[in-house]
């Protein structure tokens, strides 16, 4: 289980990324939350969007509310998010990230 936050520069500006997951002898499994995309936004429709509800809020180190994996998904997204990722036919984007509109979500798998 892991949850880490880096900084990362993009186009002159920093952005924080949150990762959430594990990696093991089949591959890296992480999904990455851009915080600073989901504290500007007011919908948060990944919340709902999830059929596994994997999402929650959560104060973060700066006092900004901010969507994560909770805790208990986190080692085991692999298969709660395997339901949306089906080894053929996966859609471009999954629902997760359909829903966040200000596109602040990815998976590394």
């Amino acid at each position: 289980m892991k949850k880490a936050r880096s900084k990362k520069e993009v186009d002159g500006s920093e952005e924080m990324i949150a990762n959430y997951g594990f990696k093991d002898g089949s591959g890296e499994y992480y999904i990455s939350i851009d915080t600073d995309k989901c504290t500007d936004c007011k919908d948060r429709g990944c919340l709902k969007a999830c059929p596994s509800q994997i999402f929650e809020m959560e104060v973060d180190d700066w006092d900004d509310e901010v969507a994560i994996v909770k805790p208990s998904e986190r080692n085991k997204i692999k298969f709660t998010c395997a339901a949306c990722k089906p080894n053929r036919g996966r859609p471009e984007f999954l629902l997760c990230q359909v829903a966040c509109r200000p596109k602040g979500i990815a998976h590394s798998w």
